[in-house]
């Protein structure tokens, strides 16, 4: 039996409220079709990014609008030289990312900039610079150097749902597109759609997906 708005409004709400990394006295949400809207305000971005994340979890929910405005405590408002500074530390010491990522900051806003060879290494360039102190959001440009393959694509996907959620790919059909990777077709679960989300991601050469599975 599929969940109303307001059965999933009170789940968010339970959601948020039992994960100890998010503040949500100061959240607004709001649910309209399946599709979850955050408003209001939070201390830091990885609480932001946190409560996207719990929101996610909840079963039944089809979408999130991440509206919420960080605004930072004064104790951890930092000027952009500083976070610049914290930001290619962070960058530099990761053993993972090239000497190619660059970052620049504007108004506590961190831009990640230059190519990578994998998308993980782009997605390790954000998480190491998303905690940092005074830090309000991160925009990632990051690019990835080379072109995925089709079949490369349909074989993660396939060993990813063989060993993670215990199904077949078959009804999974995958297009690509100057490193765009589009998934269509049916899968029985959001575990599966996340599963196979996550094995397109782990293709190299793979820029962007547009998972357009239908959760049946």
């Amino acid at each position: 039996m599929s969940k109303t708005d307001a059965d999933l409004h009170t789940d968010v709400v339970d959601e948020l409220a039992s994960d100890p990394s998010v503040d949500a006295s100061r959240i607004a949400i709001a649910v309209h079709d399946g599709v979850v809207t955050l408003t209001g305000t939070v201390r830091s971005f990885w609480q932001k990014i946190a409560a996207e994340n719990a929101v996610e979890r909840v079963t039944g929910v089809r979408g999130v609008a991440n509206d919420l405005t960080v605004e930072l405590p004064s104790e951890h408002q930092r000027d952009d030289t500083d976070i610049a500074q914290a930001a290619s530390n962070a960058l530099g010491w990761h053993s993972e990312l090239p000497k190619t990522v660059k970052v620049a900051v504007s108004n506590g806003w961190i831009t990640l900039s230059g190519a990578v060879d994998w998308q993980y290494q782009k997605e390790e360039a954000e998480r190491a610079v998303k905690y940092l102190t005074g830090v309000k959001g991160v925009i990632n440009t990051l690019t990835i150097k080379t072109a995925p393959k089709v079949q490369d694509v349909r074989e993660r996907i396939r060993k990813e749902l063989e060993r993670t959620v215990d199904q077949e790919a078959n009804r999974i059909a995958v297009e690509t597109s100057d490193g765009r990777v589009t998934l269509r077709g049916s899968v029985h679960s959001w575990p599966e759609f996340a599963a196979a989300g996550r094995a397109a991601w782990s293709v190299p050469g793979v820029k962007e997906v547009d998972n357009a599975l239908v959760v049946a």
